[in-house]
């Protein structure tokens, strides 16, 4: 007997226009429970748009959205009681204590006041908790976001840039925390920091000018890279123009007194970089290949 799978997060076909302007075309996805999803894309491309639309915030022109098996267009009071959300302005009361603040968010939702202690620590934000919210740096506002969205102890989170503002050490806490908390609830996070996403999730999907272009297992990425980069260094100068005359070489850069060649995934440009070497009287003093990145992989694909 087959095991069914529920899904937390279920697009199909979503469009929104804005007048003529049309800001997604024909979206569609869905998240399992457990699954840490980066959904990525160039400013405008329609993340902020899919996400208030998940959440209730704004309405789709077109198609269904389904969160926790409850529609977003009606049953949005269920959908905002299972979703818990951290918008990329993340706006808060500057003039109420953090502990206030967040007791305040907590009984919109009927939620006891247990439960606020409990976010406050797994946010870590335990010391500054009698401090008014205007006192703290951006960093710590953040934290407090993420708190206020997991008050309710939510089945989804949907988060939207929730790194903002953090230093490195708080960078390594977030990414802990939210890798924690995926373990057991859906998680949707945006991000421009493409890092983030190797660390955090499980899957990426990447939405160009409001369609995806992209949506695969982060463990799978390596295999659509469609390019090699190979980093090289020579005890004597070359020339950009030389580098570029040799087979397979698509793209040259200078990184110091290095150079880093692109060439096509399946192409070795090592061996072809000592023949160069022979050939021109110098001498390779250091070289290493490695598969372009999800970074270089999401300009590619973006680009087009």
């Amino acid at each position: 007997m087959h095991k069914i799978i529920t899904m937390s997060i279920e697009v199909k076909e979503i469009s929104k226009f804005y007048g003529e302007q049309k800001a997604l075309n024909n979206v569609s996805f869905s998240l399992k429970k457990g699954e840490v999803v980066g959904f990525l894309g160039p400013n405008g491309a329609g993340k902020s748009t899919m996400m208030k639309i998940l959440t209730g915030y704004i309405p789709q022109t077109e198609g269904v959205a389904k969160v926790t098996s409850f529609d977003v267009s009606t049953d949005i009071l269920k959908v905002q009681q299972n979703v818990g959300y951290l918008p990329e302005h993340n706006p808060q009361y500057l003039d109420m204590y953090v502990k206030e603040y967040l007791s305040f968010v907590a009984g919109t939702y009927g939620t006891s006041k247990d439960r606020v202690d409990e976010v406050i620590e797994q946010t870590g934000i335990t010391p500054e908790k009698s401090k008014k919210i205007s006192q703290l740096s951006k960093g710590y506002r953040q934290r407090i976001g993420l708190a206020a969205a997991l008050i309710h102890n939510p089945e989804v989170l949907i988060l939207d840039e929730p790194t903002t503002g953090l230093d490195p050490n708080q960078l390594v806490q977030i990414r802990n925390l939210i890798k924690e908390v995926g373990k057991e609830k859906t998680v949707l996070l945006s991000t421009h920091i493409m890092q983030e996403v190797e660390e955090m999730c499980s899957r990426v999907i990447i939405i160009n000018k409001g369609e995806i272009v992209l949506d695969s297992p982060t463990s799978e990425l390596s295999k659509l890279t469609k390019s090699n980069i190979v980093h090289v260094e020579f005890d004597s100068e070359v020339t950009e123009q030389l580098l570029k005359k040799i087979n397979g070489v698509r793209k040259v850069q200078q990184v110091g007194k290095a150079w880093e060649l692109t060439s096509n995934a399946s192409d070795d440009l090592r061996p072809k970089l000592f023949e160069f070497a022979v050939e021109n009287k110098v001498k390779v003093l250091e070289v290493g290949q490695r598969e372009q990145n999800l970074e270089g992989l999401f300009r590619e694909i973006t680009k087009k």
